[in-house]
């Protein structure tokens, strides 16, 4: 039995690992066995590489070295927890995909699509999300959002600076108009309770189906 693979994307500050928590939750409280995953990360040797990528300077690698360090990181996670889980019909909710590289270090970042395409096809292959929830913010409320919970580690990316993160988000929506079928866009700016119920309706009918 196949599983069913659920992906959050977007930028700093939109809620996403509070909204997967939130929908583990309910899915476990019907009965629908998952797991809760993130990138980069996910494995040991994988949250090995997520600590070069989220701490340090934010000039410390260039985007096509951040691309190849999320790729590796991937690599592990795909064979080691989200292929093996979907194998076995679990849901797999995971924070960040293949949809976070093209955003960050391309759309953002300039990093060449082509090198990106090259590394999904060889990385990912057949293993796509069913559903991509792209949780959207304006970014100047979402960098407030980010440093309000902010602890001083992993802000790397916080402080690329305003016109990063406003790339950033027009990325992730050219990734939904892109595929519409797989992506929905989910307005973060209200509660967590809004922003909840319209994940629970995106998701409701994958668990019917």
């Amino acid at each position: 039995m196949a599983g069913t693979f659920v992906t959050f994307e977007g930028g700093e500050g939109t809620g996403k690992s509070t909204q997967l928590k939130l929908l583990a939750a309910t899915l476990a409280g019907r009965g629908i066995p998952c797991i809760q995953t993130r990138e980069p990360g996910g494995t040991p040797e994988a949250e090995a590489l997520r600590t070069l990528l989220v701490n340090g300077d934010p000039g410390r690698w260039t985007a096509e070295a951040e691309a190849l360090l999320n790729y590796a990181a991937r690599s592990s996670h795909l064979e080691k927890i989200i292929r093996p889980a979907l194998s076995i019909g679990k849901f797999v909710l995971c924070d960040r995909f293949s949809d976070s590289t093209r955003a960050y270090q391309g759309y953002a970042g300039g990093c060449d699509m082509k090198l990106l395409d090259a590394l999904e096809a060889a990385i990912v292959g057949s293993t796509r999300p069913a559903l991509t929830l792209i949780l959207d913010i304006d970014p100047v409320k979402g960098l407030e959002r980010a440093k309000a919970r902010a602890d001083g580690s992993e802000d790397r990316y916080e402080r690329k600076g305003l016109e990063f993160h406003q790339r950033l988000r027009a990325g992730f929506l050219k990734i939904a108009e892109a595929e519409p079928k797989r992506c929905r866009v989910i307005d973060a700016s209200g509660s967590v309770d809004d922003t909840n119920a319209s994940i629970r309706a995106a998701v409701e009918p994958m668990l019917h189906g």
